[in-house]
């Protein structure tokens, strides 16, 4: 197929309607899904611990389990994603949830609490690899980092709406009305999804001709210009097992174990370390939380537009996590200043998430199309084990302490050294190399 190339004013002028119809459903959507997944932070600080008689490290393992059951759907959602329909895993995916959000309302024991947390997991395991696949057949390379980035930011932006409304419903209805508001705002999705979402441009009625041409040519060359789509089932096959044995696989599932592991340490323990330093009541908790989760929607975008504009993925990963390890830590340095302790909490906070829209660029850079989607998940899925590691080993420490600042260390150790691996990535991620990809001889 030809493919004419067109000069950067041309494209300027190609209607961009999939900028404001997918990117936003797909925002609302893992919005609610996160606010399902770290909201227990506040159930914790709001009488759950001492209602169901949990010790420290049984709320940090009632926090990480979760991540065990998203370990399972990883793959698979990926892969379904890419080779069959996103938008109908999805769909079953949030039915699952909604009903997993309403019985957790009504759990009476910490095992009970254990086995909903571990089945919230298991629904929304496939939900983030099948939103990226599906983002990656709307968004063509020189936009997919800006795409992602303004997906992303439903990750911090979830956090820090959720903050203050979870704090005024705990305060007002208990930490049981927090779950069944969630249950129902889950319900309410697929009243967005289903109607508004399609899997890809030529399924789309909505788009006009010029930018479904344009869509279509530009992701078919980029197909091609990587490698030929996977032919047969037994293609596939020696694929994936080519796949496994990708030293870069193992390390961007080596980075996103530890990234999870500090950014979920933060996040689960964060109103808690919030009360403890201030000492306000749980409605203040909720706004002060939210406001370095307002700065980590700054940072995922502005990130993606760095790496987007130099095209050093590698680099701005490295940065963001090593940071935000830096700035976590420096919070520990003035226990008597609170205010100075928040104003670096605030900062780390700017870091928080900035690495996710440069690293779920880099997939498509490193392996080829037809398992980009199951690479995906594989790293999503046993990368965020980091989630189950890292609220354990802040409550684990706080057990053993007294206090949580020695999990804060530990946490931000793991950060700094998530940069580090980063720059053992290849060439082909900062920019000055042509990509390489995992297909078969």
């Amino acid at each position: 197929m030809t493919v004419a190339i067109r000069p950067a004013a041309a494209l300027n002028q190609i209607p961009a309607d999939r900028w404001v119809r997918i990117i936003p459903v797909t925002i609302i959507v893992y919005i609610i899904a996160y606010m399902d997944r770290v909201n227990i932070g506040f159930a914790m600080a709001g009488g759950m611990n001492e209602a169901l008689h949990l010790s420290l490290f049984a709320s940090g393992m009632s926090a990480g389990i979760f991540f065990w059951g998203y370990l399972l759907l990883q793959w698979p959602g990926g892969h379904i994603a890419e080779h069959g329909s996103a938008k109908r895993f999805i769909e079953w995916s949030i039915v699952a949830w909604t009903v997993i959000s309403l019985l957790t309302a009504w759990v009476r024991t910490g095992p009970e609490l254990l086995v909903m947390r571990f089945l919230l997991g298991v629904a929304e395991g496939g939900v983030f690899p099948a939103i990226l696949v599906l983002v990656g057949n709307w968004f063509p390379q020189r936009e997919l980092g800006r795409a992602n980035a303004l997906f992303l930011i439903s990750l911090p932006l979830s956090a820090a709406i959720s903050s203050p409304v979870s704090g005024w419903i705990v305060a007002h209805y208990s930490w049981r009305g927090l779950f069944v508001f969630e249950g129902l705002a889950s319900f309410a999705l697929l009243f967005v999804w289903a109607p508004l979402i399609c899997d890809r441009p030529e399924d789309a009625k909505w788009l006009s001709p010029e930018e479904r041409d344009y869509l279509l040519r530009t992701l078919a060359a980029e197909r091609v210009a990587k490698v030929a789509a996977l032919a047969d089932e037994g293609a596939a096959t020696r694929a994936y097992a080519r796949l496994l044995g990708d030293k870069h696989l193992w390390l961007m599932v080596a980075i996103y174990l530890c990234y999870s592991a500090a950014t979920f340490g933060y996040l689960f323990w964060l109103p808690s370390i919030v009360k403890t330093g201030t000492g306000v009541n749980l409605t203040s908790v909720g706004w002060l939380s939210a406001v370095p989760l307002f700065a980590s929607v700054a940072g995922v975008y502005g990130f993606g537009a760095l790496s987007d504009r130099t095209g050093n993925r590698r680099l701005y990963c490295a940065i963001a996590l090593a940071s935000f390890g830096i700035c976590f830590w420096a919070t520990t340095l003035f226990p008597a200043r609170v205010w100075v302790s928040y104003g670096l909490l605030v900062l780390a906070g700017l870091f928080l998430k900035a690495m996710q829209s440069p690293y779920w660029s880099l997939p498509s850079l490193l392996f080829s199309p037809g398992v980009s989607g199951g690479a995906r998940g594989i790293i999503n899925g046993i990368g965020n084990i980091g989630g189950f590691a890292g609220p354990v080993l802040v409550g684990w420490l706080a057990r053993r302490s007294g206090n949580t600042q020695s999990g804060v260390t530990a946490i931000c150790i793991v950060s700094v050294v998530a940069g580090v691996i980063t720059m053992l990535l290849p060439r082909s991620t900062s920019g000055t190399a042509a990509p390489r990809s995992t297909a078969p001889k």
